[in-house]
């Protein structure tokens, strides 16, 4: 398993767009974005740089491994 790199929110937002998420709403810093198809939903804090522990619980609840979110990116 690869090591999580650091992100940002912006950064990682657009990397779960790429993936076929699409942001939802937001509310103040944080970003909503949902996949219809298999139904996924995950919050990503708009903020400079993410912690590892918030990275890897979005993406487990958005369904991506780290090399697949690495090759996003």
């Amino acid at each position: 398993m690869s090591k999580l790199p650091r992100v940002s929110g912006r950064q990682a937002a657009d990397a779960l767009q790429k993936a076929g998420f699409r942001v939802c709403r937001q509310h103040g810093s944080h970003v909503i974005l949902r996949r219809d198809d298999p139904f996924a939903q995950t919050v990503v804090p708009a903020h400079r740089e993410l912690d590892r522990g918030t990275l890897r619980a979005i993406l487990r609840q958005s369904g991506l491994g780290v090399e697949d979110f690495l090759g996003l990116l």
